[in-house]
């Protein structure tokens, strides 16, 4: 992982990234590569911000490929990912639907880039497995568990209780922070959590699949600012 902003975390100097997801539309992926983005993301989990792998290609066509693309989608629909990661040009695939460590080494068998596995967290509670994720993704994110969804449902997690939670698991593997991320509140995030990426999509939108170009700006000033 490459950072592109600095905050101040826990009284060290941390590099935090930017991870901008549910893009539908190329001019939101150049804004996001204008303003500094260090991973960029694309829906094939279903939800309204859903892609088919030939609208996906459309969407990057033309669009630099030096910023990672991140493909998120179900730990059930491993038979789609390689196909979908070849033709898109991704180097990340995210998992939701609760995978497990075998589903993150069948993911690997299918696709040489990094593979990040979600825990969902009831409230301040991580999966019990969450443990095997750390020592087999490349990276874990952390969302929200909400009944009926896969992820990327915008409800924010309970920070200052999971921190503690997350102390015992999270090791060196990379920790990626979901979950109702806000201009107003990803430097808090931040402060609590001592994330190495932050990842948001509901949060910097007009509707879903449709950027708010001066809310990912105010996103980035945020991040940026929570060194101070």
């Amino acid at each position: 992982m490459s950072p592109r902003c600095s905050a101040y975390v826990g009284g060290r100097v941390a590099e935090v990234q930017v991870k901008f997801c549910g893009m539908t539309r190329s001019e939101d992926a150049l804004a996001a590569i204008a303003l500094g983005a260090s991973y960029i993301g694309t829906v094939f989990a279903g939800g309204p911000r859903h892609l088919t792998t030939e609208r996906a290609a459309e969407l990057w066509a033309g669009i630099p490929a030096d910023i990672p693309r991140v493909g998120v989608f179900g730990a059930d629909a491993l038979e789609q990912l390689s196909m979908t990661a070849r033709t898109v040009g991704l180097a990340v695939v995210q998992l939701h639907g609760d995978p497990r460590a075998a589903d993150i080494r069948a993911a690997r068998a299918r696709f040489g880039g990094q593979i990040w596995a979600v825990a969902r967290a009831d409230g301040s509670l991580l999966p019990d497995w969450t443990e095997e994720l750390f020592r087999e993704a490349d990276a874990v994110l952390l969302d929200a568990r909400v009944p009926g969804s896969l992820g990327g449902t915008g409800v924010t997690l309970e920070w200052e209780a999971l921190a503690r939670t997350l102390e015992s698991v999270r090791g060196t593997t990379p920790v990626v922070l979901a979950g109702g991320l806000r201009p107003e509140n990803v430097a808090t995030a931040i402060r609590l959590l001592s994330p190495d990426v932050v990842d948001v999509s509901s949060g910097v939108e007009r509707v879903p699949g449709e950027k708010d170009h001066s809310r990912m700006r105010a996103f980035m000033d945020a991040v940026r600012g929570s060194r101070t």
